[in-house]
């Protein structure tokens, strides 16, 4: 009952977004840390292709037994891989932004546009699990919410 309640709704879906925005947050900030850094290039994820991912899977989900509950296999992308049950982010360099004397592209606007793009993901992501997990103590406690 336990794993059925871990696998029910929006539960997997909810998990692997915490585990994407995580891990691209780490790249999003080594980016940044090292935006003034001689011929660094900078490397990041396509969060789209993490999404349509998501997407196919829920849908594969959905044909199997209606969507109610199962676990989510997100399978493996070019960027996004599961691997023993862990998610793997292969990033590549982005070569976008104004190339300067050191050979470094920088782009620090779009660096912060990617650092709050992310977080917001994040944070809807954590808002929804805070309310279903709110919801599973009330109908474990037998009370109303």
């Amino acid at each position: 009952m336990i794993k059925d309640l871990s696998t029910a709704g929006a539960l997997p879906a909810l998990e692997k977004m915490f585990l994407f925005a995580g891990q691209r947050q780490r790249l999003i900030a080594h980016n940044i840390a090292n935006i003034d850094t001689p011929n660094f290039r900078g490397v990041d994820v396509d969060p789209r292709s993490f999404q349509q991912s998501l997407s196919r899977a829920l849908d594969e989900r959905r044909e199997i037994n209606g969507g109610v509950s199962g676990e989510l296999d997100l399978g493996s992308v070019d960027e996004v891989r599961m691997v023993g049950g862990q998610m793997q982010l292969v990033p590549n360099t982005h070569t976008d932004g104004v190339l300067f004397q050191d050979r470094n592209h920088r782009d620090l606007e779009r660096l912060m546009q990617d650092m709050v793009e992310n977080a917001t993901m994040f944070r809807v992501a954590s808002d929804l699990m805070r309310k279903n997990q709110s919801l599973i103590r009330g109908a474990i406690a037998e009370r109303v919410i």
